[in-house]
């Protein structure tokens, strides 16, 4: 396979692919789909390597949308659906995205901000046309650009990780063969498909010639009910779904069709790692690391989740990963230091953005095997005498909450554009639930009250930005303190406050 729409090939024409509620397609009619929409896109105008975004809730005219972009010989740019219009904006205007495809309320509350600049607007229906009369067209090879999913980095509005054809297909097959995905899975969709281990679930999925069930959930029950309803033999989720289901009470028997779990997106609470092998002690657990820039990096067999649930495990297949100390060479057992991750899984770097891309991508250290360009993490591990690797910590100041990287500035703007602030540093605080939890730390504005400023900020923020961006806890103070730089001193504002 060369392009990313050749995975609809991989399961049988009249097995069913793709599931939606009551609606379903198999993996023939969803192929056909898949051409008429990439006619679509070319009837619109898109050319081979324009950006097309997709702007949606998860669905099966979505799902279309996407794959739709490969056939068409265009770049995918997914946006997370929970967004909002000044977030949508960026995305569209630092990808130079030609077209953005979504539902008319999605469209229309983008009109209405002004939100889409030079892009053209193609709305989602449930009616889309079957008609392929139009060619499509195809890329040259598996090392074009396929998506650039874009994820906050530790400074400034989320920066956009570019992934080839070869990057996707290797890391669907990647994660398939060790977590032996087969065709007769039942794979539950709950991540955003904006998400690179949302969109995964997709590709290794359809690598499987499974089905795949979409889901957008409310409540973790919605979760258990679909699970029950479905017979769903594999779910993969972030910490917070699985410390809410773990929580709830599982009827006897739900859940027994489940072959694995995987977490991903942050790591694992050890007492809910116990709590869901006592649920489903027949499922596999899959502990795992992931890095957009990379795809995904460790998984630790589950043959040895209740003996070292703290770890991350080792190299995914198709990946080399290393523990690099501050000299530069191989660090010793248990000895701190960053992983760097080699092989065809790592991305091309950061689109239209030189200086992230020469900072994080660069040549693989020396004792590499695989050599070449390396996706250096800026995450500290350690390996142990066994091989087993273990989270200790982020070097940059990026905040994970509920699985989302959250970049500190873009939190900060964010306060900034209410106007109830003059001041504001955010920082991430350690939660039990989510990972961590938003902090902002801020002086009032314009001779307001720390109660005007409050509420004026949270109200225009709630409107603004998703709720995984908004702050837990405020903390007001009349004068930020500063560093001998005369930059604000974040050192000293996690000493006092972060606690």
């Amino acid at each position: 396979m060369k392009r990313l729409d050749e995975l609809l090939t991989r399961g049988a024409p009249d097995a069913v692919g793709l599931v939606q509620g009551d609606r379903q397609l198999s993996y023939a009619e969803l192929d056909v789909q898949v051409s008429a929409v990439a006619a679509a896109y070319a009837a619109c105008g898109v050319e081979a390597g324009d950006r097309v975004a997709v702007y949606s809730g998860k669905t099966i005219e979505a799902v279309a949308a996407m794959f739709a972009v490969a056939r068409a010989g265009a770049v995918l740019v997914p946006i997370n659906p929970v967004l909002k219009a000044a977030q949508v904006a960026h995305i569209l205007a630092d990808s130079g995205a030609k077209l953005l495809v979504t539902q008319r309320a999605r469209a229309d509350q983008l009109i209405a901000a002004e939100a889409l600049g030079e892009t053209a607007l193609l709305v989602i229906e449930n009616d889309w046309p079957t008609d392929t009369g139009h060619p499509p067209l195809t890329p040259a090879g598996p090392d074009d650009l396929a998506a650039i999913l874009y994820t906050s980095g530790s400074t400034g509005r989320p920066k956009g990780v570019m992934l080839s054809h070869r990057n996707l297909l290797v890391g669907a097959e990647s994660v398939a063969s060790y977590i032996g995905n087969r065709a007769d899975d039942r794979i539950l969709s709950v991540l955003p498909l904006s998400f690179d281990a949302g969109f995964s679930q997709l590709t290794t999925g359809f690598h499987a010639g499974a089905r795949v069930v979409l889901l957008d959930y409310l409540l973790p029950r919605d979760v258990m009910k679909a699970v029950a309803r479905h017979g769903i033999t594999g779910l993969t989720g972030v910490p917070p779904l699985w410390i809410q289901l773990a929580e709830i009470e599982w009827p006897e028997g739900a859940g027994s069709t489940l072959r694995y779990l995987a977490n991903t997106g942050g790591r694992m609470p050890v007492p809910v790692t116990r709590r869901l092998r006592a649920l489903f002690p027949d499922a596999k657990l899959f502990l795992m690391y992931g890095l957009t820039e990379a795809f995904r990096s460790t998984y630790l067999d589950p043959a040895l989740a209740d003996a070292h649930p703290e770890s991350i495990g080792g190299a995914i297949p198709n990946a080399e990963v290393m523990v690099v100390a501050p000299d530069g060479g191989e660090a010793a057992p248990d000895q701190p230091g960053e992983l760097v991750h080699a092989g065809p899984l790592v991305a091309q770097g950061y689109w239209r953005d030189l200086a992230r891309t020469a900072e994080r991508f660069r040549p693989a250290p020396a004792f590499s095997k695989l050599g070449g360009t390396a996706a250096w993490s800026g995450d500290t591990v350690r390996r142990d005498a066994a091989g087993l690797l273990y989270f200790v910590g982020r070097d940059d100041e990026m905040i994970k909450s509920s699985g989302n990287r959250v970049s500190p500035t873009e939190i900060e703007e964010a306060a900034y554009a209410t106007g109830a602030v003059a001041e504001a540093v955010a920082l991430g605080v350690a939660d039990e639930r989510l990972g961590q939890v938003v902090l902002l730390i801020a002086s009032p504005a314009g001779g307001r009250s720390s109660e005007e400023a409050e509420a004026t900020l949270r109200g225009a923020m709630a409107a603004a930005v998703p709720g995984y961006m908004l702050p837990k806890r405020i903390v007001w103070l009349t004068n930020l303190p500063r560093n001998a730089n005369g930059k604000l001193d974040r050192v000293m504002l996690r000493r006092e406050h972060g606690g």
